[in-house]
């Protein structure tokens, strides 16, 4: 167990997104985006079914909580991957350049 905290403390967690989305990332997305679509299909189901005030409300809460998932998912799949990827290519030549000049200066 002590093991398993130590590599979870070391992780690191990314706050913004990535730039470029790898293919296996944006399969992960749509699987999380469809769980999440499912879960405010039943819960919304459910709200239409339940008769309890109390319960009612704690359902649409949670329906409202997996349609802020499902569209913060949708936001990161939103991005333009494909000119992301353009620029990879141009600021790898800029770094490389920036590296070169250092090296003449020194």
């Amino acid at each position: 167990m002590p093991m398993q905290q130590n590599h979870m403390q070391n992780q690191h967690i990314m706050q913004t997104p990535p730039d470029v989305i790898t293919t296996k990332d944006l399969l992960y997305l749509k699987d999380a985006m469809s769980w999440e679509l499912g879960a405010v299909k039943k819960i919304n189901h459910f709200v239409q079914e339940c008769q309890n005030p109390k319960i009612k409300q704690v359902l649409e809460r949670a329906g409202k909580l997996h349609q802020r998932h499902y569209n913060l998912l949708l936001r990161h799949c939103q991005n333009n991957n494909q000119q992301n990827m353009r620029q990879i290519p141009q600021a790898m030549m800029q770094q490389q350049n920036q590296q070169q000049h250092q090296q003449r200066q020194s």
